[in-house]
Protein backbone atom coordinates (compact mmCIF):
# COMPACT_ATOMS: atom_id res chain seq x y z
CA UNK A 1 0.00 0.00 0.00
CA UNK A 2 1.17 3.76 -1.10
CA UNK A 3 2.37 5.46 1.99
CA UNK A 4 0.17 7.80 3.61
CA UNK A 5 -0.16 11.59 1.87
CA UNK A 6 0.57 14.33 4.60
CA UNK A 7 -1.62 14.75 7.43
CA UNK A 8 -4.02 12.10 5.98
CA UNK A 9 -3.46 10.18 9.03
CA UNK A 10 -6.87 9.19 10.66
CA UNK A 11 -7.93 10.24 14.16
CA UNK A 12 -9.13 8.26 17.73
CA UNK A 13 -9.23 10.36 20.59
CA UNK A 14 -10.92 9.71 24.12
CA UNK A 15 -12.15 12.23 25.85
CA UNK A 16 -15.58 12.90 27.46
CA UNK A 17 -18.78 10.87 27.05
CA UNK A 18 -20.14 13.35 24.28
CA UNK A 19 -18.71 11.97 20.78
CA UNK A 20 -17.82 13.61 17.47
CA UNK A 21 -17.49 11.75 14.44
CA UNK A 22 -15.38 13.91 11.47
CA UNK A 23 -15.81 12.64 8.10
CA UNK A 24 -14.09 14.25 5.07
CA UNK A 25 -14.26 14.93 1.96
CA UNK A 26 -13.98 13.37 -1.57
CA UNK A 27 -10.81 12.73 -2.97
CA UNK A 28 -9.87 14.26 0.24
CA UNK A 29 -8.43 12.79 3.34
CA UNK A 30 -8.68 14.06 7.53
CA UNK A 31 -5.94 16.83 6.56
CA UNK A 32 -8.98 18.78 5.54
CA UNK A 33 -11.15 18.52 8.23
CA UNK A 34 -8.40 18.16 11.17
CA UNK A 35 -7.66 21.61 12.65
CA UNK A 36 -11.67 21.47 13.37
CA UNK A 37 -11.32 18.01 14.59
CA UNK A 38 -8.19 19.29 16.74
CA UNK A 39 -10.49 21.99 17.93
CA UNK A 40 -13.02 19.72 19.25
CA UNK A 41 -10.51 17.75 21.07
CA UNK A 42 -9.27 20.73 22.37
CA UNK A 43 -13.11 21.40 23.68
CA UNK A 44 -12.60 17.89 25.55
CA UNK A 45 -15.05 15.77 23.42
CA UNK A 46 -14.20 12.27 21.89
CA UNK A 47 -13.39 12.25 18.37
CA UNK A 48 -13.83 10.11 15.71
CA UNK A 49 -11.89 10.88 12.22
CA UNK A 50 -11.41 7.49 10.01
CA UNK A 51 -9.33 7.61 6.61
CA UNK A 52 -12.43 6.56 4.22
CA UNK A 53 -11.50 3.77 1.56
CA UNK A 54 -9.66 4.71 -1.34
CA UNK A 55 -8.27 7.92 0.15
CA UNK A 56 -5.31 9.35 1.68
CA UNK A 57 -2.63 7.70 -0.88
CA UNK A 58 -3.15 7.30 -5.02
CA UNK A 59 -5.90 8.07 -6.82
CA UNK A 60 -5.57 4.71 -8.43
CA UNK A 61 -6.41 3.43 -4.78
CA UNK A 62 -9.83 4.57 -4.99
CA UNK A 63 -10.67 3.70 -8.39
CA UNK A 64 -12.41 0.87 -7.41
CA UNK A 65 -14.50 1.74 -4.31
CA UNK A 66 -17.52 3.05 -4.19
CA UNK A 67 -20.72 4.94 -1.86
CA UNK A 68 -20.66 1.57 -0.17
CA UNK A 69 -16.62 1.34 0.97
CA UNK A 70 -17.56 4.88 2.44
CA UNK A 71 -20.72 4.52 3.92
CA UNK A 72 -19.79 1.31 5.75
CA UNK A 73 -16.03 2.91 7.12
CA UNK A 74 -18.59 5.55 8.38
CA UNK A 75 -20.80 3.51 10.22
CA UNK A 76 -17.76 1.72 11.43
CA UNK A 77 -16.65 4.66 13.04
CA UNK A 78 -20.08 5.88 14.56
CA UNK A 79 -19.95 2.11 16.08
CA UNK A 80 -16.59 2.82 17.50
CA UNK A 81 -17.26 6.36 18.71
CA UNK A 82 -20.93 5.00 20.06
CA UNK A 83 -18.87 2.23 22.30
CA UNK A 84 -17.18 4.67 24.54
CA UNK A 85 -19.72 7.27 24.39
CA UNK A 86 -23.05 8.54 25.97
CA UNK A 87 -24.37 10.36 23.01
CA UNK A 88 -23.22 11.26 19.55
CA UNK A 89 -22.64 14.33 16.84
CA UNK A 90 -21.57 13.41 13.51
CA UNK A 91 -19.64 16.31 11.12
CA UNK A 92 -18.90 16.03 7.31
CA UNK A 93 -17.20 18.02 4.80
CA UNK A 94 -18.69 17.93 0.90
CA UNK A 95 -19.31 14.06 0.92
CA UNK A 96 -19.01 13.53 4.30
CA UNK A 97 -21.51 16.07 4.52
CA UNK A 98 -23.63 13.15 2.54
CA UNK A 99 -22.30 10.40 4.62
CA UNK A 100 -23.54 12.60 7.77
CA UNK A 101 -26.71 12.88 6.30
CA UNK A 102 -27.08 9.70 5.58
CA UNK A 103 -25.94 8.44 8.80
CA UNK A 104 -28.90 10.80 10.64
CA UNK A 105 -31.42 8.45 8.11
CA UNK A 106 -29.91 5.54 9.94
CA UNK A 107 -29.47 6.57 13.67
CA UNK A 108 -32.42 8.55 15.07
CA UNK A 109 -30.61 8.47 17.76
CA UNK A 110 -27.86 11.10 16.85
CA UNK A 111 -27.59 14.45 19.03
CA UNK A 112 -27.31 16.10 16.04
CA UNK A 113 -25.76 16.73 12.48
CA UNK A 114 -22.96 19.14 11.25
CA UNK A 115 -22.51 19.99 7.60
CA UNK A 116 -19.90 22.25 5.56
CA UNK A 117 -20.84 22.51 2.29
CA UNK A 118 -22.92 18.80 1.80
CA UNK A 119 -22.75 17.52 -2.03
CA UNK A 120 -26.88 16.21 -2.30
CA UNK A 121 -27.80 16.52 -5.69
CA UNK A 122 -26.10 16.35 -8.84
CA UNK A 123 -27.82 17.65 -12.19
CA UNK A 124 -28.62 14.94 -15.10
CA UNK A 125 -26.36 16.83 -17.48
CA UNK A 126 -23.59 16.27 -14.89
CA UNK A 127 -24.29 12.65 -15.02
CA UNK A 128 -25.01 12.21 -18.50
CA UNK A 129 -21.21 13.77 -18.70
CA UNK A 130 -19.74 11.95 -16.59
CA UNK A 131 -21.49 8.63 -17.81
CA UNK A 132 -19.78 9.43 -20.92
CA UNK A 133 -16.39 9.96 -20.07
CA UNK A 134 -16.50 6.42 -18.87
CA UNK A 135 -17.61 5.01 -21.76
CA UNK A 136 -15.06 6.18 -23.91
CA UNK A 137 -12.83 4.96 -21.43
CA UNK A 138 -11.92 7.35 -18.93
CA UNK A 139 -10.99 6.48 -15.54
CA UNK A 140 -10.48 10.32 -13.85
CA UNK A 141 -10.72 13.90 -15.00
CA UNK A 142 -9.46 17.25 -13.64
CA UNK A 143 -9.09 17.67 -10.05
CA UNK A 144 -11.86 19.25 -7.32
CA UNK A 145 -9.73 19.38 -4.55
CA UNK A 146 -7.75 22.25 -3.12
CA UNK A 147 -11.28 24.75 -3.37
CA UNK A 148 -9.34 27.22 -0.65
CA UNK A 149 -9.63 30.76 -0.81
CA UNK A 150 -6.80 30.86 1.66
CA UNK A 151 -3.66 30.45 -0.23
CA UNK A 152 -1.79 29.98 2.85
CA UNK A 153 -4.20 26.83 3.80
CA UNK A 154 -3.85 24.23 0.87
CA UNK A 155 -5.84 20.83 0.84
CA UNK A 156 -4.00 17.75 0.86
CA UNK A 157 -6.58 16.15 -1.58
CA UNK A 158 -5.65 14.10 -4.98
CA UNK A 159 -4.62 15.29 -7.80
CA UNK A 160 -7.54 13.68 -10.34
CA UNK A 161 -11.19 12.62 -9.46
CA UNK A 162 -11.98 9.33 -10.18
CA UNK A 163 -14.98 8.84 -12.32
CA UNK A 164 -16.49 5.76 -11.23
CA UNK A 165 -16.76 6.76 -7.36
CA UNK A 166 -18.33 10.07 -8.53
CA UNK A 167 -20.97 8.67 -10.18
CA UNK A 168 -21.38 6.47 -7.29
CA UNK A 169 -21.88 8.82 -4.68
CA UNK A 170 -24.99 11.05 -7.40
CA UNK A 171 -26.35 7.37 -7.06
CA UNK A 172 -26.28 7.66 -3.45
CA UNK A 173 -27.73 11.37 -3.40
CA UNK A 174 -31.25 9.58 -5.11
CA UNK A 175 -31.40 6.79 -2.43
CA UNK A 176 -30.88 9.65 0.38
CA UNK A 177 -32.83 12.67 -0.81
CA UNK A 178 -36.45 10.73 0.40
CA UNK A 179 -35.50 9.68 3.58
CA UNK A 180 -34.12 13.04 4.81
CA UNK A 181 -37.82 14.06 6.06
CA UNK A 182 -37.41 10.93 8.43
CA UNK A 183 -34.28 12.81 10.26
CA UNK A 184 -34.76 13.43 13.94
CA UNK A 185 -31.47 15.28 14.71
CA UNK A 186 -31.17 19.01 14.21
CA UNK A 187 -29.02 20.20 11.65
CA UNK A 188 -26.38 23.25 11.35
CA UNK A 189 -25.52 23.63 8.00
CA UNK A 190 -22.36 25.74 6.42
CA UNK A 191 -22.71 27.16 3.04
CA UNK A 192 -19.83 29.26 1.30
CA UNK A 193 -21.91 31.12 -1.60
CA UNK A 194 -18.32 31.21 -3.25
CA UNK A 195 -17.86 27.45 -3.26
CA UNK A 196 -16.35 25.86 -6.36
CA UNK A 197 -16.90 22.38 -6.37
CA UNK A 198 -20.42 21.74 -5.07
CA UNK A 199 -23.35 24.49 -6.15
CA UNK A 200 -25.01 26.53 -2.47
CA UNK A 201 -28.13 24.78 -4.21
CA UNK A 202 -27.53 21.99 -2.69
CA UNK A 203 -27.49 23.33 1.26
CA UNK A 204 -30.58 24.43 0.04
CA UNK A 205 -32.15 21.09 -1.65
CA UNK A 206 -30.95 19.61 1.94
CA UNK A 207 -32.43 22.24 4.07
CA UNK A 208 -35.72 22.33 2.18
CA UNK A 209 -36.00 18.29 2.77
CA UNK A 210 -35.45 18.63 6.16
CA UNK A 211 -38.30 18.70 8.83
CA UNK A 212 -36.02 18.40 11.80
CA UNK A 213 -34.83 21.82 13.20
CA UNK A 214 -31.93 23.58 10.42
CA UNK A 215 -29.73 26.46 11.36
CA UNK A 216 -27.56 27.85 8.63
CA UNK A 217 -24.58 29.83 8.61
CA UNK A 218 -22.98 31.51 5.66
CA UNK A 219 -19.07 31.09 5.28
CA UNK A 220 -18.43 34.19 2.81
CA UNK A 221 -14.66 34.50 2.80
CA UNK A 222 -14.45 30.76 2.24
CA UNK A 223 -14.54 28.54 -0.79
CA UNK A 224 -15.61 24.68 -0.96
CA UNK A 225 -13.21 23.55 2.20
CA UNK A 226 -14.26 25.99 4.64
CA UNK A 227 -12.66 23.78 7.46
CA UNK A 228 -9.57 25.28 6.29
CA UNK A 229 -10.24 28.19 4.97
CA UNK A 230 -10.70 32.09 6.57
CA UNK A 231 -14.07 31.14 8.24
CA UNK A 232 -12.14 28.17 10.00
CA UNK A 233 -12.63 29.11 13.29
CA UNK A 234 -15.77 30.43 13.03
CA UNK A 235 -17.47 26.90 12.02
CA UNK A 236 -15.25 25.54 14.76
CA UNK A 237 -16.45 27.88 17.09
CA UNK A 238 -20.45 27.48 16.06
CA UNK A 239 -20.52 24.20 15.95
CA UNK A 240 -19.13 24.03 19.65
CA UNK A 241 -21.96 26.40 20.89
CA UNK A 242 -24.04 23.72 18.62
CA UNK A 243 -22.63 20.46 20.27
CA UNK A 244 -23.19 22.10 24.05
CA UNK A 245 -27.12 22.85 22.87
CA UNK A 246 -27.84 19.69 21.26
CA UNK A 247 -26.25 17.48 24.20
CA UNK A 248 -26.98 19.57 27.00
CA UNK A 249 -23.36 19.76 27.91
CA UNK A 250 -20.53 22.66 28.12
CA UNK A 251 -17.64 21.74 26.41
CA UNK A 252 -14.45 21.89 29.11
Amino acid sequence: MPDLMAGAEPMSVVGSDVGVLVLHGFTGNPQSVRPFAEGLVAAGYSVEMPLLSGHGTTVQDMLDTSWDDWSADAEAALARLADRTRTQVVAGLSMGGSLTVWLATQHPELAGIICVNPATQAPVEVRQFIQQLIDEGDETFESIGSDVADPSSPESAYDATPLRPLLSLFEASDRIAPLVPNIKAPLLLFTSPNDHVVPPGDSDFLAGLMTAPVERISCDRSFHVATLDYDKEMVLENSIDFIERVTGTQAS
